[in-house]
């Protein structure tokens, strides 16, 4: 199987997304490598980072009353939910949803998380004009 990682074209532009990105997609790579005696271990420190990640993801959203809130919170939600569901000590389950992560994290990025992307440099520019029409702009 090829392990798969971060990759420039999964850049956002963001560079506060773009490192959080970078950092998870290389958590998964190096879970997916660890032994069984560390793997529950790692799955919790996976787990952690992803529902930090979404946190920020989510207040951002909310900041610029970003209208597909719910259907990207949903999905941070499902992914979150399945990775709680997992038997303490299941190591074979928990290593076939790992290796489920990437493939569905490089989807949320070309899609959902593009989209928000987009948003919210629309969202900066636009508060920079209306600041700049205040006058407190420069040319």
């Amino acid at each position: 199987m090829e392990t798969m990682g971060w990759r420039a074209d999964m850049a956002l532009g963001i560079p506060l997304f773009d490192e959080a990105h970078q950092a998870l997609t290389e958590q998964v790579a190096l879970l997916q490598a660890m032994p069984d005696a560390a793997f529950e271990a790692g799955l919790a420190e996976l787990v952690a980072a992803l529902e930090e990640d979404f946190r920020l993801e989510e207040r951002l959203m909310e900041a610029i009353d970003y209208p597909a809130l719910r259907s990207h919170r949903e999905q941070h939600a499902r992914v979150l939910a399945t990775l709680h569901c997992l038997a303490p000590g299941d190591i074979a389950a928990g290593r076939r949803v790992a290796a489920l992560v990437l493939p569905w994290f490089e989807m949320h990025l070309a899609t959902a998380d593009t989209a928000l992307a987009l948003a919210l440099q629309l969202a900066g520019r636009s508060r920079a004009e209306a600041h700049a029409g205040e006058g407190g702009g420069t040319a």
